[in-house]
């Protein structure tokens, strides 16, 4: 079996907490350490957050307001992006967004990114699918907490649009014995001749991604953080720094180390070769 490295996509998220420079700290990271893509979140709190939820008090990384207050907080907007976009290009590191809603779609339409992702969450919206199919912008999606026919039908709605499926688990962070990784051989093999299948990780654990590769995953997405004891809902389930270049150092060993299948002697073979073999051909 031939090994091509994945893509491999540092979600930011939401661990920027509506702070601009932390993003851009996160940026540099995930550049200096052979990143692919950087992801955001785009949501329209107005649409995504249900009304008998907007006034509800919470306690956030702001301190206590309604959740809809915290959620618009949250949101980087037009004079955010061109900043991220900028820096993205300065850097020469790819940049997309998941998008919760068609406003938020029509938003990232204006940045012409290489892709929009589903979230799970959307998997099921067929208006938002039906939008991200006509903007004739590749699609990537994940298949957290979904039925068999929820993917089904989304995979036939998207049709040639959808670029990259990927195995996740929606829970934050995702027990060991929830991770269930050998649904990415499923998914290759149900859906592996129209997109490609990728791994969205949520554990925080480094080595279901490791596993991820060697699956032949094509696409890796896992949450990053400065700090994983930064205030905010997905920190925890997040990789830091060290975390990451440990990352890339194993995707990097795993594809040189990977071969080519042949049988026959290495280089830094013959010579040991010539001392140890104790019966000549």
């Amino acid at each position: 079996m031939s090994l091509e490295k994945p893509v491999v996509v540092a979600e930011i998220g939401i661990n920027h907490n509506g702070n601009l420079g932390l993003a851009k700290s996160m940026i540099a990271m995930a550049e200096s350490f052979g990143a692919d893509y950087v992801k955001f979140q785009k949501r329209n709190p107005e649409v995504c957050v249900p009304d008998s939820e907007k006034q509800s008090r919470k306690m956030t990384v702001f301190g206590p307001m309604s959740y809809i207050d915290y959620k618009h907080r949250m949101e980087f907007g037009k004079r955010e992006f061109d900043e991220i976009d900028q820096y993205c290009n300065k850097l020469g590191i790819g940049w997309f967004a998941s998008v919760w809603d068609r406003d938020s779609l029509d938003f990232m339409v204006e940045y012409d990114p290489d892709f929009v992702k589903i979230p799970s969450a959307c998997v099921t919206d067929k208006e938002l699918l039906d939008s991200c199919r006509e903007s004739g912008i590749s699609v990537v999606m994940s298949t957290g907490m979904s039925s068999k026919d929820e993917v089904d039908d989304a995979v036939e709605y998207l049709g040639d649009s959808l670029c990259y499926l990927l195995h996740t688990t929606s829970s934050y962070p995702t027990p060991n014995d929830e991770m269930n990784m050998s649904r990415i051989l499923t998914l290759q093999m149900l859906y592996g001749d129209r997109c490609k299948i990728g791994f969205s990780n949520h554990c925080v654990d480094l080595i279901y991604l490791v596993q991820a590769v060697v699956m032949n995953a094509k696409m890796l997405e896992f949450h990053v953080t400065l700090d994983r004891n930064l205030p905010g809902t997905d920190q925890y389930a997040s990789i830091g720094p060290t975390g990451f270049d440990r990352l890339m150092h194993h995707i990097g060993n795993i594809m040189v180390g990977w071969g080519d299948e042949s049988l026959g002697v290495c280089e830094s073979e013959i010579a040991i070769r010539r001392k140890l073999r104790r019966v000549k051909e």
